[in-house]
């Protein structure tokens, strides 16, 4: 076994992580307050290439392996969750499921743009009734020939607003269930689309999300992905992907909720002493450590899977599954250790509690988690 990085990733890596503490840390917690979306970061995120990390170069990628993205997910999540989860959609759904089940006119017109940042995107599956259940599609995508009517009300919508560019999920022949479901690119501005009020969250508050409504938009057939009855294939194969994306945003809420709290722990006193010589205290760090350097070891296992052509279902879900209740223990256990500093935000670590808890939650819920796991190795 080889667990050494190559120069490259060590120095993605160390680029992100100078990025998030020259470009992200200031202001993070105003952001939060104000619910504040990143844009100038974004932007600047776009510039440096965080944006389409794994485009090959040939639609303005820069060609990195998902190591390196895994990587870059960690330490920009350590600072600022909120603009981590801009670059895991573009990146793990938008750009990747573009890339791969895309047309050539359907890259230059739109991945192009996205993988350079100057646009961004956003991946439309959730509805009201349709979360876990994707195949519950109410979303209606009627064939008229040349286009697609489309019509319905998709939530919780990560760039809600500041996308330029929607994947939308929708059910063209409901007789043929999730058979019959197709995946379309939908642009901002188009008639009869319109954005819904933004969503008022406990965690990533500076993450644009809010529902979107579809009244009789005309999609044209040219801005379908794959053949007739692919969208479902095309939603599950591309988040398969973008678990990996979120189980780096989880390892990267518990590592900087880590550092933070160790830190911490070797300034303040109590009983004549640093806390972190109390056992109770240094058993703490002693666990979080443990439990964040295993949640790292899968996060780069189903990583590496992906960079090697294996199947990565089983490898992404235990990593999700697993890094996001680190994240939720680890944060946690860090505003403990704050004592009463951990309940005010300039201390960082109960923004960072709050962000943990929606990685058990979107991009499939841990209990959709183990059901992966489950039918995986019960099939073996």
């Amino acid at each position: 076994m080889d667990f050494t990085l190559t120069e490259e990733q060590v120095m993605t890596r160390d680029a992100a992580r100078d990025f998030a503490q020259a470009e992200l840390l200031p202001g993070v917690i105003e952001r939060d307050e104000k619910q504040e979306f990143p844009a100038e970061q974004v932007r600047k995120m776009g510039a440096l290439g965080f944006l389409g990390m794994m485009v090959s170069p040939d639609y303005g990628g820069s060609g990195l392996d998902t190591v390196s993205y895994a990587l870059a997910m960690e330490e920009i999540s350590k600072i600022d969750a909120s603009a981590s989860v801009v670059m895991s959609v573009n990146n793990s759904l938008v750009c990747w499921g573009l890339e791969h089940y895309g047309t050539e006119e359907q890259k230059q017109k739109y991945l192009t743009r996205l993988a350079k940042g100057e646009i961004i995107g956003a991946f439309c599956l959730s509805e009201p009734e349709a979360g876990s259940d994707a195949t519950s599609q109410k979303t209606s995508a009627i064939d008229k020939g040349d286009h697609y009517l489309l019509n319905g009300t998709k939530n919780w919508i990560t760039n809600g607003g500041t996308a330029d560019v929607y994947l939308v999920i929708a059910q063209t022949d409901a007789g043929k269930k999730h058979r019959g479901i197709n995946a379309l690119i939908v642009e901002k501005g188009m008639r009869g689309f319109e954005v819904g009020p933004k969503e008022q969250k406990m965690g990533i508050r500076g993450s644009d999300t809010h529902s979107l409504n579809f009244n009789d938009v005309k999609v044209p057939k040219e801005n379908r992905i794959g053949e007739d009855g692919f969208g479902f294939k095309f939603a599950m194969r591309t988040l398969a992907g973008g678990r990996i994306g979120i189980a780096s945003q989880a390892l990267g809420i518990a590592s900087g909720a880590y550092e933070l709290a160790k830190k911490y722990s070797k300034v303040r006193k109590a009983f004549g002493t640093e806390i972190c010589n109390h056992q109770a205290i240094a058993f703490k760090l002693a666990d979080m450590h443990t439990q964040i350097e295993a949640a790292r070891y899968l996060v780069l296992k189903a990583a590496w899977d992906k960079d090697n052509g294996n199947d990565y279902d089983l490898s992404g879900a235990m990593a999700k599954v697993y890094a996001s209740q680190v994240a939720m223990d680890t944060s946690v256990e860090a505003v403990q250790i704050h004592g009463g500093n951990g309940y005010v935000k300039e201390y960082h670590v109960e923004r960072l509690m709050r962000d943990a808890k929606i990685t058990q939650i979107y991009e499939g819920t841990s209990e959709i988690q183990k059901i992966v796991i489950s039918r995986s190795i019960l099939e073996d």
